[in-house]
């Protein structure tokens, strides 16, 4: 949601790995939409943004692009294996929810560990 702690990572030389679990939403404000206010989506499409691999690149980072889960574990050893930080975008389905999750006003025991 900010970018620049990405400089201070490259800046300090910080061996930091970013990873973006990208929908091309602001996945967990779409989720809360679909779960508790019937699929009613306000303001959370984001198909215009920016290619993360280039500007991980553009600050001096390593940059990388997951489109197929088969993939990812060879991506994940390679940025990992770097002492430089990288940003690796992570393309998941768009309508991927993420769990367990805390409904709003709840507590750790309201928790829920998938769809209802």
């Amino acid at each position: 949601m900010t970018i620049q702690e990405l400089a201070t990572a490259v800046q300090c030389n910080l061996p930091v790995k970013v990873c973006i679990l990208n929908n091309q939403y602001l996945g967990m404000v779409r989720q809360w939409q679909e779960l508790f206010w019937n699929k009613h989506y306000s303001n959370t499409c984001i198909e215009c943004q920016p290619d993360f691999v280039k500007v991980a690149e553009a600050y001096g980072a390593e940059g990388y692009r997951v489109n197929d889960p088969k993939d990812l574990d060879e991506v994940l050893r390679t940025a990992l294996a770097t002492d430089r930080p990288a940003v690796i975008d992570i393309r998941v389905r768009r309508e991927a929810n993420v769990f367990p999750m805390i409904p709003a006003g709840g507590s750790v025991h309201d928790m829920m560990e998938r769809e209802p």
